[in-house]
């Protein structure tokens, strides 16, 4: 009668596996759930703001450096004008770097920083401190991080893209 009342070994082994089972598909189910939640939508083209067409980028020149911790820094130096009528406190300028084929490499959004040369090195200061007034021609500095290694050497494509004026 021992038999009739203990399940076999072979019960008993399938028995433990299904609590596992379950436990393993409801792991899988939350994180897919999270993983929908929290997925970014894809971002469309954006638009440029009205006023970036008065944003004139001239006069660019291309420089690499280390810096002290010994990785590559690339900074793409130049002048802008604001050759509106309004006072320009932000901007973005939108980078497209291409590879060899001519396809896009690389695809980056740099604020606009203002070069200051006074003092005993130069150094990049945002447009808030150092507003850009209509007609005005300020030298800046673009600084980039990092840049592709399939990039193509030649100057991205450089569009000003988010504007903030006074």
């Amino acid at each position: 009668m021992d038999g009739l009342i203990q399940p076999s070994p072979a019960q008993e082994s399938e028995s433990n596996w299904r609590p596992i089972l379950l436990g393993v598909g409801l792991v899988v189910v939350v994180v897919a759930v999270i993983a929908v939640l929290l997925r970014e939508q894809p971002k469309g083209p954006a638009n440029p703001h009205p006023y970036a067409v008065n944003i004139k980028l001239s006069d660019l020149k291309m420089s690499a450096a280390q810096n002290f911790v010994g990785a590559s820094v690339t900074y793409l130096d130049g002048t802008v004008t604001n050759a509106g009528d309004k006072t320009v406190t932000q901007a973005t300028v939108h980078l497209t770097f291409k590879d060899s084929m001519g396809q896009v490499a690389q695809l980056e959004d740099v604020p606009l920083r203002v070069l200051q040369t006074s003092g005993p090195y130069p150094d990049t200061q945002n447009l808030t401190a150092s507003p850009l007034a209509p007609g005005q021609s300020k030298p800046f500095r673009l600084t980039l991080e990092h840049v592709s290694a399939d990039w193509n050497r030649e100057y991205p494509l450089m569009q000003v893209m988010d504007v903030t004026v006074k």
